[in-house]
């Protein structure tokens, strides 16, 4: 009786009741006092949660009526502008959702912003992990979960945005078909996968809701609960902060406060997404009309999502390599195959290796569970806003048609900037990322020297007029100071003249020299000085503090 005395009656008495006939009592208590740390950063990845939530029980009412065929039919139903147009049975009943089912509109609309959502929220949740660096040891098993699910999610996406088989749709599907066609080897084949033979075919759309409704969310709902498994094992990293280490997590339990937030936080995500759906219309595909591949519309973008690659589509010239003759058989068009393949691969790439490049350049095998402020490490905060830059230009640059209209600026003028920018604005990027997060290490060392500026300016009684600084809270300071050296690799000489047994031979070599630029405190914090007891105010007391 006395071990459930020490747990709330609402984990206690389930904790009984199953332990009674599972004997899982010590189990669940020891799960549901689980600490959870709290920031506002971490709950980016809690939007991506929940809106895979409402994707699912969305996207489980769509699929009562939508009708995954391509058959052709005429349509009578509500929306009398198309009456009689010959179409897809698919695009009838998503026109059968959008005017006759009740809430159908509502819930379609829904399932595009969830869609939406949940992809930006991972991207988000994404860079608050690299920034933070929460991807290190032990995490890099979960980072790479986390990068195949951001993957998938575009492929989701993709699957989805071609389902109602309208102009808009139909038209990002030729390129999807363009794309794959271009690759070389496997993509007549992977054409026929998806198509059953040439575009557009009549099997595209039932195979996309085959992808869509049950292979991808099957895989991507099992990599969510590794994900989230994984997270609960290994505990949630913290932020540094007062009374803060890599061996305890400070914050609320999961059973009442964690709970309550997580569900208070899921409503509300429901409710802006509701929301949205409500009062901002998205994806009229009743305007567009039926695809047909001898329609083609103008201003057209994919979601954001894929807007990158649309961008790289646009500004790469027009290569081609033609290895046996002008026939079909020996061209690679590079035009196509680039765009297709590189930007992605950098990304998905770059970032399913970094945590192990890290580790291999600092040498650093310790476990990590404090985050770091991204100021702290600049080189990597550098990186990564290089990468957001690369990916904005490409999605800017996807829409440079209406760029051109909207501000009377020729195509082939916006066509050349977007090809300057793409490598130009990366390198701006990481310098100006560099330079500003050393800006903001020497003003955290300015606040612990000298502590918080208060306005008040006093006269000494030498005649020197100076600005009287109180102490930082505890809390602030304690976060500033749980800044820590980003690790360097050992590359000197042991004495002997012989380099470490890691930095020996033309890799070694440049291994020790990366490690020199990127590790190594860049801006040390200075000790805090002498203090001088001066009055800040009527009544009040501070501290002067001097350097």
């Amino acid at each position: 009786m006395s071990e459930l005395t020490e747990v709330p009656k609402a984990v206690a008495r389930p904790s009984s009741f199953l332990d009674q006939r599972l004997g899982g009592a010590n189990f669940l208590k020891r799960n549901m006092r689980k600490i959870f740390p709290d920031h506002w950063s971490f709950l980016l990845g809690e939007i991506a949660l929940y809106s895979f939530i409402i994707l699912l029980l969305t996207g489980t009412f769509l699929t009562l009526w939508f009708k995954p065929s391509m058959g052709e039919i005429p349509y009578d139903g509500s929306y009398a502008p198309l009456n009689g147009v010959m179409m897809s049975e698919a695009y009838a009943s998503s026109l059968e959702i959008s005017f006759d089912v009740r809430g159908g509109l509502l819930v379609r609309q829904m399932h595009h912003w969830a869609a939406l959502l949940f992809i930006a929220g991972m991207m988000a949740h994404s860079l608050r992990v690299f920034f933070t660096g929460a991807y290190r040891k032990p995490r890099e098993l979960n980072w790479l979960i986390g990068v195949v699910l951001l993957t998938l999610a575009l492929f989701e996406g993709l699957t989805g945005y071609s389902l109602p088989d309208d102009l808009l749709s139909g038209a990002g599907l030729r390129v999807t078909e363009g794309v794959v066609i271009s690759l070389p080897l496997v993509g007549s084949y992977i054409r026929f996968f998806l198509f059953g033979g040439e575009y557009p075919g009549d099997e595209v759309i039932s195979r996309f809701y085959s992808i869509h409704i049950l292979l991808l969310p099957g895989i991507i709902l099992a990599l969510v609960l590794a994900h989230l498994v994984l997270m609960w094992v290994q505990k949630h990293t913290q932020m540094p902060g007062k009374g803060r280490t890599n061996k305890n997590v400070v914050g609320a339990p999961f059973y009442p406060a964690f709970m309550a937030k997580a569900g208070a936080f899921f409503l509300f995500t429901l409710a802006v997404v509701a929301g949205l759906a409500t009062f901002t219309q998205i994806n009229p595909i009743w305007l567009y009309g039926p695809y047909t591949p001898a329609d083609i519309s103008a201003g057209s973008q994919p979601d954001f999502y894929l807007a990158f690659l649309e961008g790289a589509l646009r500004i790469m010239p027009s290569w081609e390599i033609n290895l046996f003759g002008t026939g079909h058989a020996g061209t690679l068009p590079l035009s196509v195959i680039i765009p297709a393949l590189v930007p992605l691969g950098i990304i998905v790439a770059g970032m399913a290796l970094y945590p192990f490049a890290e580790r291999w350049i600092t040498g650093d095998n310790r476990e990590h569970h404090i985050a770091d402020r991204p100021r702290n490490n600049p080189h990597r905060t550098s990186i990564g806003m290089s990468a957001i830059v690369f990916y904005g230009v490409l999605w800017l640059f996807g829409a440079n048609d209406e760029l051109s209209t909207t501000f009377h600026i020729s195509l082939n003028v916006t066509t050349y900037a977007g090809r300057v920018l793409i490598f130009l604005a990366p390198s701006l990027a990481y310098i100006i990322t560099y330079r500003v997060c050393l800006g903001l290490q020497r003003s955290d060392t300015r606040l612990v020297a000298h502590g918080v500026e208060t306005g008040v300016i006093k006269r000494l009684p030498h005649g020197e007029f100076v600005e009287v600084h109180a102490p930082m809270a505890e809390d602030i300071e304690a976060h500033i100071r749980g800044k820590e050296p980003v690790p360097m690799l050992a590359s000197g000489d042991n004495g002997s003249g012989v380099p470490p047994k890691g930095v020996r031979g033309p890799l070694g070599r440049l291994r020790g020299r990366m490690a020199r630029a990127y590790g190594g405190e860049k801006v040390p914090l200075e000790p805090v000085s002498a203090q001088e007891d001066v009055p800040v105010g009527a009544g009040g007391e501070g501290r002067r503090l001097t350097s």
